[in-house]
C-alpha cells in the first residue's frame, strides 16, 4: 500500500507533466510520461483514491488553459472551459478507476487495454453529442510528430489517443506489485508490437511517393477586427491592401486564402470585394478563397468565397458547424480541391465527405485567438491526415500553415505580429486522398468501447491479488 506521501508525490508528478504535456504549445514526449505516476499509484492504493489522484492530477494539468480561457471569447472558463476541464480529468480518472480494477484482480494486460479504451471511448462519444466538436485531446498534442499521426489515417484521431495512453498504461500494468514476471513480460510484448506495427506503418506510409505537386499561398492581416464593413472606406481599404499582397505572389502560385470573416457586407455579392478580386483571379491565373461574414437583419451567414482563376462570378460555401449564424450542409469541390472553415475541423464531416469526394487539397480559411492558433492549425492537419489531405490554412490571429496530406508542416507563420500582413507559399504535394479511415469510419472508436464494457463486466477472479486493496 503506497504512503500518503507516495500519494502526494505520483498526484504532484502527473499533474505537472499534464501541465507541460497538453494545452497549446505541449511538449509530446511529456504528452505520453504524464499518465505514468497516477497509473504507478493505482495498484498500490484502493480505487477510490486511485481515481482521486487521476482526476486532481487532469484538472491541474489543465491550468496550462485557465489563463486563455478567462479571456477567451469562444471558449470561456465559465461555462465551456470548465465543463472541458471537468468532463477530460473525469474522463482520465475513469480510465485510471478502470485500470485499477483490473490489475488488482490479477488481468495485467487486460488492465493495460482497459485504460486506454476507456479513455478512446469516453472521448469519442464526446465528440458526437458535443456541437462544438473536438480538440485539445491527447492526439492533438501530437501535430508535430508525423510518424504518431499516421495510425490516424486507418484509425481516425482515435487510434493515437489509443496508442498515447497504452504506453503508461502497460508499464504501469507490467510493474504493479504481484504481477508475474511471465505476465509483465507478455504485457510488453503486446504493447512493443502495436507500437512498432503503428509506427512501423507509419514510417511506410511517410515514405510514399509525393502527389502532383502546386504552389499555393495564404495572407492574412494581424489585425483583430471581425469581419470589417465594406462600405466603410477601412474596409475598402483592407481590400485594396489584400489585392496588392495578392498581386505580388510569386510566380507560379495556384491558390490562396485569406482568412475567415476577412470582411462583412449586408449584401450577398459586394462590389468593393467581388470586383478586385474576380479581376485579380484572372489576371493572376489563380483561385483565391475569401472568408466573408453577411448579416441580413438579425440573421448571420458565415461564407467563403471561392474566386475562380478563370476570373468568373464567385462561389461561395457556407459554413458547416457555426454556432451564431446559419448553417451549410453543401461541399464546395472544384478540381479535386474543397473547401471548409475554421471550426468545420473540429468534426468528422465535412473533411470525411471531402476525401470520399475525391479531393486531395483543403483550403481553409479560420479566425482564432492567439494563443489557441497552434492547437486549432494542428486539428486540422490530423484531420488531413484521417482523410489524406493536403491543407492550406489560413487563421487571422492564429496561423498560417501549409501542410502535406501526412502531417508535415511545410511553411507556417503566426499572425498576431507587429508587421502589417503575413504571406507563407510553398510547392505543396497534393494529398493521397481517401483513406481506409475515410472508408471504414470510426470502427476503433466502437472497439474500444467493446473492450471497456468486456473489461468492465469481467467477473472477479478466485484468488487474491497481492497488490493493494479491491475497488
Amino acid at each position: 500500500m503506497a504512503s500518503g506521501r507516495d500519494r502526494v508525490l505520483a498526484t504532484m508528478a502527473a499533474a505537472v507533466l499534464f501541465y507541460f504535456g497538453t494545452g497549446m504549445s505541449p511538449i509530446p514526449a511529456l504528452t505520453w510520461l504524464a499518465p505514468l505516476p497516477v497509473l504507478l499509484l493505482a495498484s498500490r492504493v484502493p480505487a477510490g483514491v486511485a481515481a482521486g489522484a487521476g482526476f486532481l492530477a487532469y484538472l491541474a494539468g489543465t491550468a496550462n488553459s485557465w489563463a486563455f480561457q478567462l479571456r477567451s471569447h469562444d471558449t470561456p472558463l465559465w461555462p465551456v472551459g470548465l465543463i472541458f476541464n471537468l468532463g477530460t480529468a473525469l474522463v482520465f480518472a475513469l480510465a485510471v478507476w478502470g485500470f485499477h480494477r483490473q490489475v488488482t484482480r490479477g488481468r495485467p494486460l487486460v488492465a493495460a487495454l482497459t485504460a486506454p479504451a476507456l479513455w478512446t471511448g469516453a472521448v469519442y462519444l464526446v465528440s458526437v453529442v458535443n456541437p462544438m466538436g473536438l480538440m485539445g485531446t491527447l492526439a492533438n498534442h501530437f501535430g508535430d510528430v508525423p510518424l504518431v499521426l499516421q495510425t490516424a489515417a486507418l484509425t481516425g484521431l482515435w487510434g493515437v489517443e489509443f496508442l498515447v495512453l497504452l504506453v503508461p498504461s502497460a508499464i504501469a500494468a507490467a510493474f504493479a506489485p504481484g504481477v508475474r514476471w511471465a505476465a509483465g513480460v507478455r504485457v510488453g510484448v503486446v504493447t512493443v508490437v502495436l507500437l512498432a506495427a503503428a509506427l512501423g506503418a507509419g514510417a511506410l506510409r511517410l515514405a510514399e511517393p509525393a502527389g502532383p505537386v502546386q504552389r499555393v499561398a495564404a495572407i492574412s492581416t494581424n489585425q483583430r477586427h471581425w469581419a470589417p464593413d465594406l462600405a466603410t472606406p477601412a474596409g475598402r481599404d483592407l481590400v485594396a491592401a489584400y489585392a496588392e499582397r495578392i498581386a505580388a505572389l510569386p510566380a507560379g502560385v495556384r491558390a490562396v486564402v485569406l482568412p475567415e470573416a476577412s470582411f462583412g457586407a449586408p449584401e450577398p455579392r459586394p462590389a468593393a470585394l467581388v470586383e478586385p478580386m474576380r479581376k485579380l483571379a484572372a489576371h493572376r491565373a489563380l483561385d483565391i478563397v475569401v472568408g466573408f461574414a453577411r448579416r441580413d437583419g438579425a440573421v448571420k451567414y458565415n461564407h467563403a468565397l471561392l474566386f475562380p482563376a478563370g476570373g468568373g462570378e464567385p462561389v461561395s460555401y457556407l459554413k458547416h458547424h457555426d454556432q451564431v449564424s446559419v448553417r451549410g450542409h453543401e461541399l464546395l469541390v472544384r478540381a479535386g480541391t474543397g473547401i471548409e472553415i475554421c471550426a468545420d475541423v473540429n468534426l468528422a464531416n465535412p473533411t470525411r465527405g471531402y476525401a470520399a469526394a475525391g479531393t486531395g487539397l483543403l483550403l481553409v480559411p479560420a479566425a482564432d485567438e492567439v494563443d489557441n492558433g497552434w492547437q486549432h492549425s494542428r486539428m486540422m492537419l490530423l484531420r488531413g491526415v484521417e482523410h489524406g489531405q493536403a491543407t492550406v490554412w489560413s487563421a487571422r490571429t492564429g496561423r498560417l500553415m501549409l501542410a502535406d496530406g501526412y502531417g508535415r508542416v511545410l511553411a507556417e507563420a503566426r499572425t498576431d505580429g507587429p508587421a502589417p500582413f503575413v504571406t507563407v507559399v510553398a510547392d505543396l504535394p497534393t494529398g493521397p486522398g481517401a483513406t481506409p479511415f475515410t472508408r471504414f469510419g470510426d470502427w476503433l472508436a466502437w472497439l474500444s468501447l467493446a473492450l471497456s464494457l468486456g473489461g468492465l463486466l469481467w467477473p472477479r477472479r478466485a484468488e487474491a491479488f497481492t497488490g493493494a486493496g479491491h475497488g
